[in-house]
């Protein structure tokens, strides 16, 4: 299809320009100009199928940028991003120097506030709503969030305020039945019997917050979805609109299988067939080495418990929920809640592996420190996405965990090289900790394709050397170490270095410490988390404390938040990729 009235669109002011006939035409275009791109560009797939009617029909009805505009998470943001101003750069979404995935206020005044994470689009829309009164200031302060995202507290807390104010907020809610993975939870089911008509309308607990609630409405049904957002729109105060979408809508495969279209990856644009990776014959991913050893470790020991929030398919627990759905847990998007979920198991001697994307962790860092650690109860986290995530960017790099665990007393931090080390280390924490314990591990495939080794426990707090050397001492921490060998390999002066890998962070292996900087005349420290508070730190905090006076060199990420790109371009730009040590080590 020529995208007749989608090239004429270069901002909100050119749609309103149009009749509401064509609109539909314009939903067409615009489905097929995001599929045409995603397609090759990969990206976010489904959710920005879904609100492509209400994407339309917002930028139509409201008048935007002057009225705000915040779509929780930021996934469902692609239309929206093509509607203004950015169609002809949006094949650059996700790549190097190119748009970010996600709504970002530094590239577009549209762009009111900067997501990525769930469930804060009501506080902000909220703030920017009592700010606007208080400036006497007439505008609409609208926040489109999922039915996976409302149920998280931080959405409640947003709502609980809202209705006992006369703010000039709507709030919408995108009812697709599914975030990532399928919605789950009470919320959930309340949500089921309202678009059934079971649900009483009397019995509304929107109403019962004090908003004025509209809907159910189908959010594919843009006359209706035009006359409502209109009245809402000369209406005042907290309002609610609950409309019906499905993900994917307008692409078979993605309507059939919203989980894998969420983000698939390259797919035929016309079949919507996902396309097929060439070489099959690939090491697993590491959370797949998560999951499927977590079964094997469930079959020896039925104290043994999983938890994940709203992550069962990228966590992979959703191997152990189908293998004991009764002792596997997707609490939703609720990371606090599983952390103390987890403490609370754990007080009653149940062993509960608690697997958390490491960039989701930071949601519940008082439940980590006041439930867990401070009660030392031996909780099992396991950070998924540790490190540089590649191109959902700064939102998503889990580059913060090594320096805002370390800190925390009673906690043990472990960082395997290798699939091999995750396997051992996830069947040592299960044979009886004295303290939590955090694993932190990449997103992506390792290299070892016999990763299934016999299970074997490791002593805590204990640093392995891997190669020995003269002069440096090359200290690394988690799968960033494997660039270090490589660089290792390729250089002329590779006698030099001595190279160790200290999957334990904290505690620190402080007697091997004592003979590295003994034996050596330099440390350099290299590891994919953030340099100030990171692993490098502690080692020079080490040597501060015991009068060692060598220099030592910290290699990681820079004080600055990274953007987004592939994994090896931002970690050529943090300057710790292959090359890269392979140019500092050269020049000694």
């Amino acid at each position: 299809m020529a995208n007749t009235l989608l090239n004429s669109i270069h901002d909100p002011a050119d749609l309103r320009k149009l009749s509401t006939e064509q609109l539909p035409q314009l939903a067409q275009e615009l489905r097929s100009f995001i599929i045409d791109i995603v397609s090759v560009k990969e990206g976010h797939l489904g959710a920005s199928l879904g609100v492509t009617e209400l994407t339309i029909a917002l930028h139509y009805i409201f008048n935007t940028p002057d009225d705000l505009l915040v779509w929780d998470v930021g996934h469902q943001a692609y239309g929206h991003k093509i509607l203004t101003g950015r169609k002809d750069k949006f094949d650059t979404n996700r790549q190097l120097g190119g748009i970010s995935g996600f709504p970002k206020r530094s590239e577009s005044e549209y762009d009111t506030f900067g997501t990525g994470h769930s469930s804060t689009s009501i506080s902000a829309a909220l703030g920017m709503a009592i700010a606007s009164k208080l400036k006497g200031e007439d505008k609409n302060h609208i926040a489109v969030i999922g039915d996976a995202s409302i149920a998280s507290g931080m959405a409640f807390e947003g709502l609980n305020h809202a209705g006992v104010t006369d703010a000039n907020l709507l709030v919408i809610l995108n009812d697709n039945a599914i975030g990532i993975d399928p919605s789950v939870g009470a919320l959930k089911n309340y949500l089921t019997q309202v678009k059934e008509g079971t649900n009483p309308r009397d019995n509304n607990m929107i109403k019962s917050l004090n908003f004025d609630y509209s809907g159910p409405i189908d959010g594919h049904d843009l006359p209706a979805l035009l006359k409502e957002l209109e009245r809402l729109k000369n209406n005042k105060g907290p309002r609610f609109l609950h409309i019906i979408t499905t993900k994917g809508k307008g692409l078979k495969q993605a309507e059939e299988d919203q989980v894998k279209y969420h983000a698939p990856g390259k797919f035929d644009r016309i079949t919507g067939e996902v396309l097929a990776i060439a070489d099959e014959n690939l090491p697993p991913k590491y959370q797949d080495v998560f999951g499927l050893t977590l079964v094997e470790l469930a079959k020896q020991n039925d104290k043994i418990i999983g938890i994940t929030p709203a992550m069962p398919s990228g966590s992979s627990m959703k191997f152990m929920m189908e293998a004991f759905p009764d002792r596997a847990f997707d609490v939703g998007i609720a990371e606090q809640h599983a952390v103390t979920l987890a403490a609370g198991m754990a007080t009653q001697g149940m062993i509960v592996y608690c697997n958390i994307y490491s960039t989701f962790l930071q949601r519940a860092y008082d439940q980590l420190i006041h439930d867990v650690a401070l009660q030392n109860l031996p909780v099992i986290f396991c950070l998924d996405r540790a490190g540089l995530v590649g191109e959902d960017g700064a939102t998503h790099h889990g580059v913060f965990d090594i320096a805002y665990l370390n800190c925390i007393p009673n906690l043990i931090i472990y960082a395997p090289l290798n699939e091999i080390d995750l396997r051992t280390i996830l069947y040592t924490a299960q044979l009886g900790l004295d303290h939590p314990i955090a694993i932190r591990y990449p997103r992506g495939r390792g290299e070892n394709l016999h990763w299934l080794q016999p299970f074997k426990a490791i002593e805590i707090g204990k640093a392995n050397l891997l190669r020995g050397g003269s002069q440096v001492a090359v200290l690394s921490t988690g799968t960033i170490g494997n660039n270090v060998t490589k660089a290792l390999a390729q250089i002329d002066n590779a006698s030099l270095f001595s190279h160790y890998d200290f999957g334990f962070i904290k505690p620190l292996d402080e007697a091997l410490l004592h003979e590295i900087f003994r034996q050596h005349e330099e440390i350099v420290t290299i590891e994919d988390g953030c340099i100030t508070g990171g692993f490098g730190s502690t080692i020079a905090a080490f040597a501060t404390r015991n009068g060692y006076t060598l220099k030592i060199r910290n290699l990681g990420i820079p004080d600055n938040f990274i953007e987004h790109g592939t994994v090896n371009q931002l970690q050529h730009y943090c300057g710790i990729d292959v090359k890269s040590l392979k140019d500092i080590f050269s020049a000694y």
